[in-house]
């Protein structure tokens, strides 16, 4: 039985996939899975993995996977200790898949990934107070102080505000039907 971080390439995991002998487990957030993902593969978000989720995957090796490797190594020990087969992590996790010219399955009309929409509305909102604080008044600096609490809030709490807000945004809501 495999325990621990055991790294295995994405010509390794698509051979033990192909031949059945692996499932490949995305522990990517489910927007970023609902972008690109490998055909077949199973979602299983870190933030929100259970005994229960892995107990369905017993009786097969499973394959950790998520878009640089660096989430999955972290994971893979406690992963590996409610696993009773072989647990691996794929290096460079989706990244390498892509470079390796495996297939994706690529849904472009997805929303961007939440931690990027929150990146890029940051990013702007800091530029922004910088902009108008220096060319209309300097009350507008505060703008750029209210986003960086805001982030370090976030960082120390978990809780992101402006995620929150931008999942109400209309491009983020689930089509129904």
């Amino acid at each position: 039985m495999t325990k621990g971080n055991n790294y295995i390439t994405p010509q390794e995991a698509q051979q033990l996939i192909a031949e059945q002998r692996a499932i490949l487990v995305d522990v990517r957030e489910h927007d970023e899975f609902a972008r690109e993902h490998v055909a077949g593969s199973v979602s299983l978000p870190l933030s929100g993995i259970h005994a229960n989720d892995i107990a369905r995957l017993q009786g097969s090796a499973i394959i950790l996977t998520c878009r640089s490797g660096m989430r999955t190594g972290t994971a893979c020990q406690q992963i590996a200790l409610q696993h009773r087969g072989d647990t691996f992590v794929m290096q460079g996790g989706l990244d390498a898949w892509k470079k390796s010219e495996f297939p994706l399955v690529v849904n472009k009309s997805a929303p961007l990934e939440m931690t990027r929409q929150v990146h890029l509305v940051a990013g702007l909102l800091v530029l922004l107070g910088i902009i108008l604080g220096n060319l209309v008044h300097p009350a507008y600096f505060g703008i750029s102080a209210f986003v960086g609490i805001g982030l370090t809030f976030a960082g120390a709490t978990g809780f992101c505000g402006m995620a929150r807000l931008l999942a109400l945004a209309p491009w983020n809501r689930v089509a129904s039907g």
